[in-house]
Order: structure tokens, then C-alpha cells, then sequence
């Protein structure tokens, strides 16, 4: 993989889940939870209704909550609050990681479809918090998720964000698309590789995948 290919990004957008921590930490088996839970008490459902709900609505709008919104007219808000509401305390400090992300040349934002108060708590328990120029959620691209082309624009405008120069790091193949469509390069974070013309790049290690970018 050659650094030339990202000698032109000044602009390094980071997902949050999977991708500034391990999968393996397994944070988002309590945030189904606290989802399936949050769709039976607001719907009135069974666990297994919920379950497929939560699912059906992940798959078809790209996130639960915009399926709540669209078709049951759910707060998002509390849901946010309510979803988020998780133990962090197995999440490590990455050194390696927060030093190969404090190299990086440029503007660096973390862009997640949870919430930001969500985000900067998972960034503080990694040891990656005040590393970034900014962190947005969901809400800041009014609660329009990835991989929604919308939510990138509102997202990338409101921050004078530069497509061209560009990169994207994120686990969930279908949320590269639009990044891609933009102009920017695409790095799929994730233990096995997804083939895909709008993927660039593939790692399962991002600590060293930046590290061999100086």
C-alpha cells in the first residue's frame, strides 16, 4: 500500500464503533440491548418483534432509530441518551493508536451514527480524546444516517470539509459508498476484507495501517 495514495488527504474522517476500538470489545452487544428494550417499551412489542424490528430498520433505513423516526414518529433524543447508556470500563488506552492519529498531517473529525456525548466518552476511555478537531453524531447531520449521501454533506459542509482531500475510516462497507462517490479515499476497518469497487483499502490493524502512511 503506497503513502502516495493519501499524500493528498488533509482531511482524515474516522467512524467510531469497530473502528477506533476492536470489535472484539463488543460494546454495540450492550447497545442492541439497550435498542431491542427501547422498541418494546415504545412499541409495545415482544422481544422478538423488537428484535427484528431493530434489525429490519438497521438494514433498510441504516440506522434503527431513523426506522423509529420514519415510521413511528420516535423521539430521538431520549433514545440516544437511553441507547448509549453503556459500561465502558473494558475499553483500553491504544497508544499506538493515539500516536499514529496525533502524526497525521491535517483536520481530523470522528463522524459516527451514534451520538457525540456517546462518542467522546468511548474516545476518552481509548485515550484518543483532544485528539481531534471535532466529533460529530448523528444529530449534528439531523439525525440523517450514514450511509446517506445527505448525512455526509451536511456533515462535511458544516465543517469545511474538502472531499478531494480526503480520507474515510470505517467499518461498515455500505457507509464507504458515498465517501467514495465524493472523491475521498476509502479505508474498510474490519478483521476480514470486503471486495468492493468503492473500497480503496482494506486493514484490520488501523494503528498500523496509519503508521505506515508517514
Amino acid at each position: 500500500m503506497p503513502k502516495e495514495a493519501f499524500s493528498h488527504v488533509t482531511f482524515w474522517v474516522f467512524d467510531l464503533d469497530n473502528t477506533l476500538y476492536p470489535p472484539r470489545a463488543r460494546l454495540f452487544d450492550q447497545i442492541e440491548q439497550r435498542m431491542t428494550a427501547y422498541v418494546m417499551r415504545s412499541l409495545g412489542v415482544d422481544q422478538a418483534r423488537a428484535n427484528h424490528l431493530r434489525q429490519h430498520y438497521w438494514q433498510t433505513y441504516g440506522t434503527t432509530l431513523a426506522g423509529l423516526m420514519h415510521e413511528h414518529d420516535v423521539d430521538p433524543l431520549p433514545y440516544l441518551d437511553e441507547v448509549h447508556q453503556i459500561s465502558l470500563s473494558h475499553l483500553e488506552p491504544d497508544s499506538a493508536l493515539a500516536a499514529a492519529i496525533t502524526a497525521l498531517p491535517g483536520r481530523k473529525i470522528v463522524y459516527t451514527n451514534g451520538s457525540a456525548p456517546y462518542a467522546r466518552r468511548v474516545l476518552e476511555a481509548r485515550g484518543l480524546d483532544g485528539l481531534f478537531d471535532a466529533v460529530y453524531g448523528v444529530e449534528n447531520a439531523g439525525f440523517i444516517p450514514k450511509p446517506q449521501p445527505d448525512a455526509f454533506r451536511k456533515i462535511f459542509e458544516a465543517d469545511g470539509l474538502d472531499p478531494t482531500r480526503a480520507a474515510m475510516f470505517e467499518d461498515d462497507p455500505r457507509n464507504l459508498a458515498a465517501p467514495h462517490a465524493m472523491g475521498m479515499r476509502t479505508v474498510h476497518v474490519a478483521p476480514a476484507p470486503h471486495q468492493a469497487e468503492h473500497i480503496h483499502h482494506h486493514t484490520d490493524d488501523l494503528a498500523d495501517f496509519l503508521t505506515r502512511l508517514r
